[in-house]
C-alpha cells in the first residue's frame, strides 16, 4: 500500500490495544511506526538503478523482521515520548504499528518478501490496489472517531470494516480470474502464466495478463456488483527471450545479469514495448488495463554489455488515457471498445 495507508493501518492497530489516556500517543506512534517499514524504499544506489527495485518490499517487510522493525521504531521514537510514556508501552505500540505492514502490503499486486530470510519469493494476493481510496478512507475515519470516542470499540469495527473490504476484494478477485480463464478457453489457449490484478484505486476494473505459445495475452476485465461482466480485448506482445534475442550476450556481462534481475523482479512477465525501441518492460502493469505499454522497464544498451541497464517509469497522464481508463471503470464502454 502507499505509505500514508500504512501509517494509518499502524494507528488503527495501535488504538485498538491502547488505553482510554494513551489514544493520542498510541496513534502517533502505531503511524510512525506504521510507515517505517517502507524505508527500504532509500535504499538505492547511483551506480545501480535495479538496486531499489530489489530492495523495496525486502527484508523490512518480512514476517521475521517485525519485531526487529518495532524495536527500532521504539528507539527512534523514545527520546521523545520517555517522559510521557513507559517504554514497555511504546514498544508495544511500536509493535502493533508495525506489525502487518508487510502483510497489507502482500495483499496488492506488487509482491512482498513476506518470508525473509527463508525465501526470496515475492507474494502477491492481487486483492487491492497499491493505492485504494475507499480502504484509506475507512482508515482514516476509524483514527479520527478513535481519537474523539477514546474507546478500543472504534478500533475494532474499522479494522473490520477493512477486514470486510480485503474480503471483497478476494471475491471480485476470483471473479475476475474466472472470467480471464473463460476467455483464454475460448480463444483455445492453455495458459503457462496468468495473473489477474485490480487496476488503480478500484476493485471494479481487473487487468489480466496470461502467457500462450511464448506470446502475452492482455485484457481488461470488468466485474461490477452485477452478475455481468464486460472484457476489454487487449493487445498482445511477444514475451522476451534473452537467449533468442540477444544470442552474442556473454552471460557474465553486467547488462545480462541486469536482464535477469529484472525478469525475476517481474515474475518473468517480460516484453519489449511496443513504443519504444529497447525499453524492456514489466508486462504486469500499465495506464490502460488492456496495452502492452509497460508503467516501467529498463532501457537496455546491446552494444555497451558491461553498462547497467536503467530503471525508468513510463507514465502517461494524458486527458484522452484518464477518460478511457475512466470510462472502463464506469462501464460506459462497449465490449473491447472504448
Amino acid at each position: 500500500m502507499d505509505i500514508v495507508t500504512q501509517g494509518l493501518f499502524g494507528g488503527a492497530l495501535a488504538q485498538a490495544v491502547a488505553r482510554k489516556e494513551e489514544k493520542k500517543l498510541a496513534t502517533f506512534v502505531g503511524i510512525a511506526a506504521g510507515m517505517l517499514a517502507d524505508a527500504d524504499f532509500f535504499i538505492r544506489s547511483s551506480q545501480d538503478p535495479l538496486l531499489n527495485i530489489e530492495y523495496h518490499r525486502h527484508f523490512t517487510h518480512s514476517l521475521m523482521f517485525i519485531p526487529v522493525g518495532a524495536a527500532i521504531a521504539c528507539v527512534l521514537l523514545w527520546p521523545f515520548l520517555h517522559r510521557r510514556i513507559k517504554i514497555g508501552r511504546i514498544y508495544l505500540f511500536c509493535l502493533a504499528g508495525y506489525s502487518m505492514s508487510g502483510i497489507l502490503d502482500a495483499c496488492t499486486s506488487y509482491g512482498t518478501q513476506l518470508l525473509w530470510p527463508f525465501s526470496s519469493e515475492r507474494v502477491a494476493f492481487n486483492i487491492i490496489s497499491i493505492i485504494d481510496p475507499v480502504f484509506s478512507l475507512i482508515l482514516l475515519g476509524t483514527l479520527l472517531l478513535g481519537l474523539r470516542l477514546r474507546t478500543r470499540p472504534v478500533a475494532y469495527g474499522g479494522l473490520a470494516l477493512c477486514v470486510a473490504y480485503l474480503a471483497f476484494g478476494t471475491l471480485q478477485l476470483h471473479r475476475a480470474q474466472a472470467v480471464a480463464e473463460t476467455l483464454a478457453t475460448t480463444r483455445g489457449h492453455q495458459p503457462t502464466k496468468f495473473v489477474v490484478k485490480p487496476t488503480l484505486a478500484n476493485l471494479v476494473l481487473w487487468r489480466s495478463v496470461y502467457e500462450h505459445d511464448g506470446r502475452f495475452y492482455i485484457d481488461a476485465i470488468r466485474v461490477g456488483l452485477s452478475a455481468d461482466a464486460q472484457i476489454f480485448e487487449g493487445e498482445v506482445v511477444a514475451k522476451f527471450a534473452t537467449h533468442s534475442v540477444f544470442a552474442g550476450l556473454d552471460p557474465a556481462s553486467t547488462l545480462y545479469t541486469d536482464i535477469g534481475r529484472f525478469a525475476q523482479f517481474s515474475d518473468d512477465f517480460v516484453a519489449f514495448d511496443p513504443t519504444q525501441e529497447n525499453v524492456l518492460g514489466d508486462i504486469r502493469y500499465s495506464m490502460l488495463p488492456n496495452s502492452a505499454k509497460p508503467l516501467w522497464g529498463i532501457v537496455i544498451s546491446p552494444a555497451k554489455p558491461q553498462q547497467h541497464a536503467d530503471f525508468r517509469f513510463f507514465r502517461d497522464r494524458s486527458q484522452a488515457v484518464r477518460q478511457t481508463f475512466f470510462n472502463m471503470v464506469l462501464g460506459r464502454c462497449a465490449d473491447a471498445v472504448c
